[in-house]
This record gives structure tokens, sequence and C-alpha cells, in this order.
């Protein structure tokens, strides 16, 4: 399976992330890629779709927390889904600090990721 996505991939994706790196977070998700993000006022939170909307949402998550860290990330991988748990920490707008276990829900095609679900 010549696309087939690897832990070292995510191991990628997670670094990127909190290096605050979007240009090397896009490079790893298809071009009509998806963020459906935690916080918003839909069911699923905000979803960005499209790299242009990705990348907004990646900067206001960077804006809303400049120390945002994502730590000891696990992943897994079953076929074209993975998941990824980790410990969020950040201090947040009013200055509190912030630590929260989460995941990611990711789909990928064609060797990339093609949503991360938040």
């Amino acid at each position: 399976m010549a696309d087939a996505v690897s832990i070292s991939v995510l191991d990628d994706f997670a670094a990127a992330w909190n290096r605050h790196d979007p240009d090397a977070i896009l490079s790893m998700m298809t071009e009509d890629c998806v963020f459906e993000a935690s916080r918003g006022p839909d069911v699923k939170g905000t979803i960005f779709t499209g790299r242009a909307a990705v990348r907004r949402g990646i900067e206001e998550v960077f804006a809303t927390f400049p120390d945002a860290r994502w730590n000891n990330p696990k992943h897994f991988i079953a076929g074209d889904r993975g998941v990824s748990e980790w410990v969020f920490t950040a201090t947040g707008p009013d200055g509190a600090h912030v630590e929260v276990q989460g995941c990611d829900i990711f789909t990928f095609r064609h060797g990339k990721i093609a949503i991360k679900n938040s």
C-alpha cells in the first residue's frame, strides 16, 4: 500500500504543531484538507475546508494560545484512519493555565492527512 500513512508522519505532524509551523503542517495535508477545530459554534466546533481556510484555523489556534504544546503524543493507525492522543498545555487568553487531555481523529488519503478532527 504505497499511500499508507505511518506513525512517523503523525510524529512529524505533532512536532510541526509544537513548532507552530503552519507550512510544515499543511505540507502533510491534502489540497482539499479539512480541519474540524474543537472550538466553535457547530457540533464539530469550527470546520475549516481547503488549505487557505485550514491555515487560517491553525493560525487562530496559535494566536489564541501562543505557547500551545501537545505533549506526550501517542498515535495509532488502522487503514485510512488514525488517532493521536496528547495532553494540551497553554496559557489561555485570560492568562490562566490550560491543561487538557485530548485526541485528534484523522482520515488519510494518498499518504496525507485529509481530515483532522480535534
